[in-house]
């Protein structure tokens, strides 16, 4: 079944994620919780279940996300498979604590590890959570991540959202939409565009070997009074030109930045739009076609 948008215009907020900072053990887990100082004043603060619940419905998101542990994608199977319980006994949790004005989402865990990401998605399938995330990690490639998508996708609720952490390529976007993915996060938008790349789609010389983006810094574009994106109705597109995007990103200047941003969303949101139309009419194929497959021509 085609997953995408069962849910749209929400304020989402993952479950406060247990990680580590540039190698360095900043972030000490037990069965209970987290335990970590504050990189700023020292302070030592405790994040549980509970507590995350809180400071969730404080900020009176509409989406929050269980507490749970996130894995590397360096963990071997036995510590995935302790972080995997813990993740369990938490989401219990936060389903007791949680504010029930707000919708919650569990969130699968189990790394890489078929059987444990099977077990996993059984567990979170038969509790009362109105959505899923997929979380952790995904694999060491694309169709690591596919696989994980066909173990887990079958398992849960089909009346019920499934949310992909971490995703926002255009080409993952499509492929897990086609498997049954219906949210995406990613902080790939606002990411490229502070790094000077802005997406374009295949009528303007988008496709997979440029991963959809140009890089404005280049110099080709110093003169090219061409908006970023021919085909792309944002604001952006309709009154600037690739010339004076460069010119303000080579100067620092911070107009650039809300520039790309709205832009680089603009277009992702537009595609998605697009993608949830053509799985509505039975043309999902054509425009997958379209991109992905003509485009890498």
């Amino acid at each position: 079944e085609h997953g995408v948008g069962k849910i749209a215009d929400n304020i989402f907020l993952e479950g406060l994620k247990n990680v580590n900072y540039k190698g360095e053990r900043w972030a000490y887990v037990d069965d209970e919780g987290v335990t970590f100082r504050n990189p700023i004043t020292g302070e030592k603060i405790r994040l549980t279940p509970k507590k995350s619940m809180e400071i969730q419905s404080k900020l009176g998101s509409e989406i929050i996300f269980a507490f749970d542990e996130c894995t590397s994608p360096l963990s071997d199977k036995k510590y995935t498979e302790m972080a995997l319980r813990r993740t369990h006994n938490w989401a219990i949790e936060c389903l007791n604590y949680y504010n029930k004005k707000q919708a919650i989402f569990g969130i699968v865990q189990g790394g890489e590890y078929k059987d444990l990401r099977i077990e996993s998605a059984k567990f979170f399938a038969e509790l009362d959570f109105d959505g899923y995330g997929i979380g952790g990690s995904l694999g060491k490639s694309k169709s690591d991540m596919l696989n994980i998508l066909k173990w887990v996708i079958p398992i849960l609720p089909k009346e019920k959202p499934r949310h992909l952490l971490g995703i926002g390529a255009v080409e993952d976007i499509f492929n897990c939409i086609e498997r049954g993915i219906d949210l995406f996060d990613c902080v790939a938008p606002t990411r490229w565009a502070r790094r000077g790349h802005l997406y374009i789609s295949p009528a303007s010389g988008g496709r997979v070997g440029n991963k959809f983006r140009i890089n404005i810094k280049n110099a080709k574009f110093k003169f090219d009074r061409k908006p970023i994106d021919d085909g792309c109705e944002c604001f952006v597109c309709q009154d600037y030109s690739r010339a004076y995007l460069r010119h303000l990103y080579l100067s620092n200047e911070l107009t650039y930045f809300r520039l790309a941003s709205y832009h680089n969303l603009y277009f992702i949101i537009n595609l998605v739009n697009s993608i949830r139309e053509s799985v509505s009419d039975g043309t999902f194929s054509k425009l997958k076609e379209k991109w992905l497959i003509r485009s890498s021509c």
